[in-house]
């Protein structure tokens, strides 16, 4: 089987696990930077060219899509499913994913419980978003940030409004969200593969730190979720219609809420804590996925 990884970089550990991961079951790996693929609308030409060349034909795409990279990366992904091929995560799942606010509201419609949430883009009506999500301390979250990058804590409400006004004199759009005392600087990041949760880990932040992001300082252990954490991962990932997610979940007295879900979550941290081969599930996954490969659209005959 031959597949395609799309990532800026083949020795990002992530990528590099999945390469070693698919070569160890007997399969054909090329790795292609996004940025690399053009998209064409020319008679007799392919949908998608590599460097001007023709896409090589594979059986199944693992988008690797960094921050920097959603809205081209998406559109990668979108021209490579319109060409017939199975994705790990395809652009819709990938574009609600990155979007802070669209993605909260996806799960709150789908009955998963989420931190009070609210945003905005000018410092009028504040004060009552403020008092929606709970008062100081506010969590303030930029729309597109990840690995921690643009999530802030402000402690009073004379730091919130300096801070946004700071944001929204940059032309940013605010995300304000309530501050779950309970979780103690602690979350959950469940890793979801092909609707199972294959992993889970227990994220604690730095002294300090209220983010316990691993890139941020945080330690993670191992750590086996009940069923009801089990069930939110899984309703969620299925929300956002991610084959591949990392549902981060806060533990609010033993309510799970789901503070993001992440269309490319990393390996290195997670698999270093639990010392489970998420790479090669990955991988499993892909298999299934290219054996019941869909067919391409043909467009319907005009009868005019």
């Amino acid at each position: 089987m031959r597949m395609l990884v799309l990532s800026r970089n083949a020795a990002l550990y992530s990528t590099a696990r999945l390469i070693r991961a698919a070569r160890a079951r007997g399969h054909e790996v090329d790795v292609l930077d996004p940025v690399s693929l053009q998209f064409a609308a020319l008679p007799g030409m392919p949908g998608v060219l590599v460097d001007g060349s023709p896409l090589p034909k594979y059986d199944v795409v693992l988008p690797r899509i960094g921050a920097s990279m959603t809205s081209y990366g998406a559109t990668a992904v979108a021209a490579l499913t319109e060409l017939g091929l199975p994705v790990l995560n395809g652009a819709d799942g990938i574009l609600l994913a990155r979007d802070k606010l669209r993605s909260l509201q996806r799960l709150a419609a789908h009955r998963v419980k989420v931190p009070r949430t609210v945003a905005l883009r000018s410092l009028g009506g504040l004060q009552e978003a403020l008092a929606l999500v709970g008062g100081c301390p506010v969590v303030v979250k930029l729309q597109n940030g990840t690995h921690g990058v643009g999530t802030m804590l402000a402690e009073s409400e004379k730091g919130l409004f300096s801070l946004c006004e700071t944001l929204a004199a940059l032309g940013q759009q605010l995300v304000l969200q309530e501050f779950v005392k309970a979780a103690r600087g602690r979350d959950i990041r469940a890793f979801v593969v092909g609707g199972k949760v294959v992993a889970a880990m227990l994220r604690t932040a730095a002294p300090g730190e209220f983010r316990s992001n691993i890139h941020r300082g945080g330690t993670g252990e191992a750590v086996t979720l009940n069923r009801r954490f089990t069930t939110t991962a899984l309703r969620a990932a299925a929300a956002i219609d991610l084959e591949i997610a990392g549902v981060d979940i806060l533990d609010a007295d033993g309510t799970p809420l789901v503070i993001e879900v992440n269309c490319s979550p990393g390996l290195e941290g997670i698999e270093q804590a639990t010392e489970v081969n998420i790479a090669d599930a990955v991988i499993a996954r892909a298999e299934k996925l290219a054996t019941r490969r869909p067919t391409r659209r043909r467009p319907r005959r005009s009868r005019a």
